[in-house]
């Protein structure tokens, strides 16, 4: 299979250069596509970038020449974009780029899956070569996040959808690498010497395409990787090996089951409230999670701090699951499964193939439902067809794509504007969930100012949701990766989204790496 093509060129890992194998395809390079969105992209760089650490991270200039100016209302953010940085085309960066780029996503033609998250701009408007605006609808605290996006050439961005540019095969940015060569199952990143902050001592990056969890391990194990991701029982395989490191990132990526209201089962609020009393969170992340994570609820993790409320989680009670169930006339026939008016407690619940994570929490899920009395039936399902199931199966899912502030970690996962067909990705709110107390909360958060009012506006849509719940949430990862031979310096940790592969981990700042 092209997964486990062995590189083209061995470099060893003492050289300037690394090879890492991740379990994310490669290709897609155009940010308007939706490519580096959370700023992990090696190719481009954003007008902010993150600054990691334990806990939140923090911004800081990058494009952007200063941190941005934003007016008293809040509606005008104007940002200042820094000179003398070229794209590795050789043409220069100015405001028009920023504005394009911009500009691209907004635009219908161009299909991006980023369109419904900025829809809180209402022009962009390059006031001269070294001045962009933002006019905002409506004041949205988060404005930082969206920040993070990738700047792209005006020229380069066609006015076609985005998924056909050109920018996917053959990107050029302002980054600290460039692509020189890629494949579905290989692609080479060359440092880019005249990189405005500087030159990258880590001079080349290959990075491998290698979907099997244990096929990734295997080469780890042979010596042909640098490093790569792999769930968190795999890592501890090679805790005690000579010459590796297990290095662990926490996130604020999460794993739920979502709960379909189109299904006659999983509609039903009694249903929906006993499943999430009924699941051991706690057991999946002893002995799935090896100890790597937390049980999440809700999508809001503890690291929000104010923003987090404590007493909106589910306990593991399933006494009071079943009684539940009883009350609402699920009885369990002579099988043990429930029914109610001829409707037997049955679904079935979806997983990626390739994703043996997801695999075992949906595993462990219709093990703590079979005791329940609901029989929920396990079903590996292609990532090409999978989204279409989404309205009658459950589906193993996991969020958290921009976690660095509240809104875009948990708005579009459960607003009842995203319940509409068409809104959206169809993985935001796949239950297709609708409760006004938490839109209204929600939508109040995003356009407050006041970090106290914020956080309680949060508060009040967690204890919303917890009292009608429309997934079951179950654990918040960890996420684990293995290092071979690390003669390099400079790595922080950073909070990290859903997506997790080996452009994050220890690897996510590789441009500020130096030799020990």
């Amino acid at each position: 299979m092209g997964g486990c093509t062995v590189p083209e060129e061995r470099v060893p890992s003492d050289s300037d250069a690394l090879v890492l194998a991740d379990g994310y395809e490669l290709g897609g390079y155009n940010p308007v596509n939706g490519h580096g969105e959370a700023g992990e992209s090696k190719i481009y760089d954003g007008l902010l970038r993150l600054v990691g650490g334990d806990g939140m991270p923090t911004f800081e200039p990058a494009l952007a020449a200063d941190m941005p100016t934003v007016g008293d209302d809040g509606l005008l953010v104007t940002v200042k974009i820094r000179e003398d940085v070229r794209f590795t085309d050789g043409t220069g960066l100015d405001a028009y780029d920023v504005a394009a780029t911009y500009d691209a996503i907004l635009d219908p033609r161009s299909a991006s899956p980023l369109l419904s998250s900025l829809d809180m701009i209402d022009a962009v408007t390059a006031v001269d070569p070294s001045t962009v605006q933002f006019r905002l609808e409506y004041p949205y605290a988060a404005w930082p996040t969206k920040m993070l996006l990738g700047i792209a050439p005006a020229e380069r961005l066609s006015g076609g959808r985005a998924e056909e540019s050109t920018l996917n095969t053959a990107p050029v940015g302002t980054g600290p690498y460039k692509l020189i060569s890629s494949r579905p199952d290989q692609a080479v990143y060359e440092a880019n010497e005249d990189y405005w902050d500087g030159a990258p001592q880590v001079k080349k990056l290959t990075m491998i395409y290698a979907p099997d969890d244990n096929a990734r391990a295997q080469r780890m194990a042979a010596g042909e990787l640098d490093g790569t991701n792999v769930p968190p029982l795999l890592a501890n395989t090679f805790r005690n090996k000579p010459g590796y490191q297990v290095r662990v990132n926490a996130s604020a990526d999460w794993r739920g089951v979502t709960l379909p209201a189109d299904n006659p089962v999983t509609a039903d609020p009694a249903m929906r409230m006993a499943l999430n009393l009924a699941v051991d969170r706690q057991g999946m992340v002893d002995h799935i999670l090896g100890g790597y994570g937390r049980p999440a609820s809700t999508p809001i993790p503890e690291v929000y701090g104010a923003a987090y409320e404590p007493t909106a989680t589910f306990p593991h009670d399933p006494a009071r699951a079943a009684a539940l169930l009883d009350e609402a006339g699920w009885m369990r026939g002579s099988d043990g499964i429930r029914a109610k008016s001829g409707v037997r407690a049955e679904f079935t619940i979806m997983y990626f193939p390739e994703d043996t994570l997801r695999r075992d929490l949906a595993q462990a899920f219709a093990s703590d439902a079979e005791r329940l009395g609901v029989r929920v039936d396990v079903e590996a399902v292609d990532r090409s067809t999978f989204p279409n199931q989404l309205p009658s199966k459950a589906g193993m899912l996991g969020g958290g794509d921009l976690p660095f502030d509240p809104d875009p970690q948990v708005y579009s996962t459960l607003h009842s504007r995203f319940a509409v067909p068409g809104a959206g990705s169809p993985y935001d709110n796949a239950s297709d969930y609708a409760n006004p107390a938490v839109d209204r909360a929600l939508d109040d958060a995003r356009r407050v100012l006041d970090p106290q009012a914020r956080a309680a506006d949060y508060r009040t849509a967690q204890t919303a949701y917890v009292a009608d719940p429309g997934y079951v949430m179950l654990v918040f990862l960890d996420h684990t990766y293995i290092e071979r031979g690390n003669v390099w310096t400079g790595s922080t940790p950073v909070l990290e989204p859903h997506s997790h592969g080996v452009n994050w981990g220890p690897w996510w700042n590789l441009r500020v790496w130096t030799r020990r």
